[in-house]
């Protein structure tokens, strides 16, 4: 015979150490008192202390508000709200993931800029594809990320493509592209400018390397060729420094593992011809392995 649930319903007997009806009702005159109406409990159990006087904790303090219908927050701040973890990704090798944006390079016109399209390979930080043009548009992405796709042979791969939450990241003509080509699209938080960190790195050295033109770009021509220039330079002279100092195409090529182990190999030869010189070990010079677009929402999520 199968008998229902009956701990929903059954007596229970109250606990020895329940407070009184007239305990119950000094806690809610120590709330309502003027000078800690506006006060959590939080604040009004050691304000009662200094007093000499104790009531209860401050969580029955917390339990009796709330079943009075007494547990709005007091004062003016809006209660805390959990927000959204970013979107993220682990890219274990070159073309896996990429992230883009888009940047605007001035000219000598105020309030007249060109617009820098630029794709980068999450894992080794190369530049893999970009575009100067005077206006922000779906239909350039989309064939920009096409000519990027096809150079860097990224057939029958995954490959996901964050961005921000733009308009031309957003529209039908990018993600009907993405979709022919099998790409993943991804996109970080609303109004959160830093869900897309490496285009956004990128831009910064761009913009604060010592050639930039502080007086902006005299035409479409000129931006273009500035860009190239420093695209080629990044991508093929520049150490990352996050990449333990080799170029973004030697690790796209997967050479950084031999580079590193003969820079390892000189420093520990060099220590063993002074080891008085070294407290401690050599450099480290290990290659770095999986590069995470957003490595706090794997922190939270270890946590």
């Amino acid at each position: 015979m199968i008998k229902t649930d009956a701990r929903t319903t059954v007596e229970r007997p109250a606990p020895s150490n329940k407070l009184s009806e007239a305990e119950v009702r000094a806690v809610l005159d120590a709330c309502h008192r003027p000078d800690t109406a506006h006060l959590p409990p939080t604040q009004i159990v050691p304000r009662l202390a200094d007093e000499g006087v104790y009531l209860a904790s401050e969580s029955t303090f917390y339990r009796i508000l709330k079943a009075e219908g007494m547990d709005a927050r007091r004062g003016r701040a809006h209660p805390p709200r959990k927000g959204k973890l970013p979107t993220t990704h682990t890219a274990t090798a070159a073309n896996t993931v990429w992230s883009w944006d888009i940047t605007y390079l001035p000219s000598p016109v105020r309030g007249q800029y060109y617009y820098l399209y630029l794709f980068e390979d999450l894992y080794s930080r190369k530049a893999v594809a970009w575009e100067v043009h005077t206006e922000e548009s779906g239909d350039h992405a989309a064939a920009l990320i096409q000519r990027g796709f096809m150079a860097e042979q990224c057939w029958r791969q995954p490959l996901v493509l964050h961005s921000d939450n733009g308009a031309p990241m957003k529209s039908s003509t990018l993600l009907a592209k993405l979709y022919d080509l099998g790409i993943t699209p991804s996109r970080g938080r609303p109004r959160v400018s830093n869900d897309n960190p490496y285009s956004e790195s990128l831009f910064r050295t761009l913009k604060y390397c010592p050639q930039w033109p502080e007086s902006g770009f005299a035409d479409l021509d000129t931006a273009r060729i500035w860009v190239r220039d420093f695209i080629a330079w990044y991508n093929h002279e520049h150490r990352h420094s996050r990449i333990r100092f080799v170029t973004p195409a030697q690790r796209h090529r997967g050479e950084d593992h031999a580079l590193l182990a003969k820079r390892h190999a000189l420093y520990e030869a060099a220590k063993a011809r002074n080891p008085a010189r070294w407290s401690g070990g050599t450099r480290n010079w290990i290659p770095i392995s999986a590069v995470d677009l957003n490595p706090q929402r794997q922190d939270k999520k270890a946590a």
